[in-house]
């Protein structure tokens, strides 16, 4: 089985993928400020995307686990079970790396705010703002995505409706043939029977004359042994 057919290396490539776009996020909650909505965002982007992948690579040690009972039976041998396993060590630690330093944060931050009150107000009254505005601005998303739904869900709508329409064509269609086909029938049994008829008229036309014909002959038979009967005896 190639690289390319192996569900192994397909799941790889989809965790690889994940992987990616979790340190790129990562990189970027580093960046954003600490007490902001969107930082609160990522942070629980973050842990969600640590779960997601941690749960994909188990599933994977699993299909591992079964493969190393019978190796022949999937085409593998006991070097490339250890490329697999090694391959999901180093792919959870990267991600158990990642969480640790992500919920150490969280931490850090939670005894940060405990320390100072006044900038624990201060910092409560932008975490209340920018939660307000990332809260708008999902809502604004939101109500985008129902509005293309919308468009979606309307154009899937007038396009059901055409293909009823076709449908309903095409049943008529069919009805018009089917009664064409009726009518075709007729036609050939009623055909049928007048062959029949005239069939039987010939046969017995033929019959009368054949019988006449038959008459006819011993008929002329007869006068002409006479004729002879006379020439020969009677002179």
């Amino acid at each position: 089985m190639t690289p390319a057919q192996d569900p192994f290396y397909i799941v790889r490539d989809e965790i690889e993928d994940s992987i990616d776009k979790l340190q790129d996020t990562f990189h970027q909650w580093k960046q954003t400020p600490e007490n902001t909505g969107e930082y609160v965002h990522l942070t629980k982007e973050l842990l969600t995307s640590c779960e997601s992948i941690q749960w994909q690579v188990d599933e994977l040690e699993k299909a591992i686990s079964v493969a190393e009972r019978n190796p022949a039976h999937y085409g593998l041998n006991e070097v490339e079970i250890g490329k697999r396993r090694s391959w999901t060590s180093t792919a959870r630690n990267q991600v158990l790396s990642l969480r640790r330093s992500v919920e150490a944060a969280g931490q850090k931050s939670v005894h940060g705010r405990s320390v100072i009150p006044s900038e624990s107000n201060r910092s409560k009254k932008h975490i209340s703002q920018d939660n307000d505005e990332f809260i708008a601005s999902e809502s604004d998303h939101q109500m985008l995505l129902i509005k293309r739904q919308d468009e979606e869900l309307d154009a899937l709508s007038a396009s059901v409706q055409r293909i009823g329409g076709v449908g309903l064509t095409i049943h008529e269609e069919l009805e018009g043939q089917e009664k064409l086909l009726g009518e075709l029938s007729l036609d050939m049994e009623t055909t049928s029977n007048r062959l029949d008829f005239v069939q039987k008229r010939v046969a017995m036309v033929m019959k009368k004359a054949s019988l006449k014909g038959q008459i006819m002959m011993i008929a002329f038979l007869v006068i002409l042994f006479i004729i002879l009967f006379v020439l020969v005896f009677l002179t």
